[in-house]
């Protein structure tokens, strides 16, 4: 049986939006710990010219929901990106997470040929559903779940390779 487009879509970002979950407990426990304001984690960014914490979140959140909407033929539910705190991003993780799993399986596998048409800046993008999942959803996820788990990194917060793993079935011999 061929890899469906549902197996590399739902597990996948179930996966990684669980591991950013996790690593955002680890963010919120450090900042408590060390006595850091709230707001300055979600507001960090790696260079003046990036994203901060709170909007790759957002972004990666995104990339799922209206990713996996696309493929399924539904038209992706709007989030506010209002999030200012860690509980916040968290909450619109879970929020992300059940709608992820909610998809139609079928109709995620069924649509690798089907042009999809989504936003791109001021434009509109046109790939079939393979493409778009292949070339666009999952690297633009990934690209975002690792600038987050980067910043926390870098701001201090004991977190490794395998917290951002954390949830892949791995088996050791």
């Amino acid at each position: 049986m061929p890899f469906s487009l549902s197996q590399s879509s739902i597990p996948v970002f179930e996966q990684g939006l669980t591991a950013l979950s996790a690593i955002l407990d680890k963010a919120e426990a450090f900042a408590t710990a060390k006595k850091i304001d709230p707001s300055v984690l979600p507001n960090t960014r790696l260079a003046p010219d990036m994203f901060p914490l709170a909007r790759q979140v957002q972004v990666a959140t995104d990339m799922a929901k209206n990713g996996g909407a696309r493929l399924a033929g539904l038209e992706p539910p709007k989030f506010e990106d209002n999030e200012t705190t860690i509980e916040q991003l968290k909450a619109r993780l879970k929020k992300t997470l059940d709608f992820v799993k909610t998809l139609d399986k079928a109709k995620i596998d069924a649509s690798g040929d089907r042009e999809i048409t989504f936003p791109l800046g001021p434009n509109k993008g046109h790939m079939k559903g393979s493409d778009y999942l292949n070339h666009f959803v999952l690297p633009n996820y990934y690209f975002h779940l690792t600038t987050a788990y980067a910043i926390l990194r870098h701001c201090g917060v004991e977190i490794g390779k395998l917290d951002f793993l954390a949830g892949i079935p791995l088996r050791q011999s």
